[in-house]
């Protein structure tokens, strides 16, 4: 058995990697093999080993196969600013070409469980006219959604699922993170997602106090994916 997907969100910093991080925790604890990649990252920190992306290293503590920073997050810029603006100032040419040999590396490592992180929505925009979704149409992978649950998430988990419809794409399935705790009407709003979302519900996150992986993936559930765990 060998699943990729990749993880995309109906905002920025709405708990991708959290979700992410917690779902490949979850996948260890059930025995699969796991792989993943952020192959674009701003926001990064010079280091000694140089540019370290804290996503990507939340994603990196998580894989259980052996592999490099630079695997996981090839293309790191400083500026926590939108990738293609961060990539433009350093001279780098940031479209789907350059994501996509890196990333197919990673899935050809053959993990049971891959995930691929993006960075802020679906339509986050790369060189030219590309954004980050031609990427995913190219390697034809699933999606999973990582919805922030606030005031106005239904209406942007709705047109995200849309987008992925029109773009060919399965959305294999979402989560619901919970990243403003005072949200009215949380179980009614979380059950008009579950009505209108085209996919399974992999888990509903709570706001935790340390949202560790191992403390997420209590709140994840693999099996709506069809794993055979």
């Amino acid at each position: 058995m060998t699943r990729a997907y990749f993880v995309t969100g109906t905002d920025t910093e709405i708990g991708k990697t959290t979700v992410a991080a917690g779902l490949l925790h979850a996948a260890r604890n059930a025995g699969l093999s796991t792989a993943a990649a952020k192959p674009v990252a701003s926001g990064c920190v010079r280091s000694e080993q140089g540019l370290r992306n804290e996503d990507a290293l939340a994603l990196l503590g998580e894989c259980s196969l052996a592999l490099g920073y630079e695997e996981v997050n090839p293309l790191a810029f400083e500026p926590a600013i939108a990738p293609h603006l961060a990539a433009r100032e350093a001279g780098v040419r940031l479209d789907v070409a350059a994501l996509r040999a890196p990333v197919q590396a990673i899935l050809g490592k053959g993990a049971d469980f891959t995930l691929v992180e993006g960075a802020g929505g679906w339509r986050v925009p790369l060189a030219g006219r590309e954004t980050l979704s031609d990427l995913v149409i190219a390697l034809r992978l699933p999606v999973i959604l990582v919805v922030g649950v606030r005031l106005g998430c239904i209406n942007q988990a709705v047109l995200t699922a849309e987008a992925i419809a029109r773009d060919g794409l399965q959305l294999a399935g979402w989560v619901g993170n919970l990243v403003d705790p005072q949200t009215s009407r949380l179980e009614d709003n979380l059950a008009t997602l579950a009505e209108r979302l085209p996919a399974p519900c992999l888990g509903q996150v709570p706001r935790l106090a340390q949202p560790l992986p191992a403390a997420v993936a209590e709140y994840l559930d693999l099996a709506a994916l069809g794993l055979t765990l």
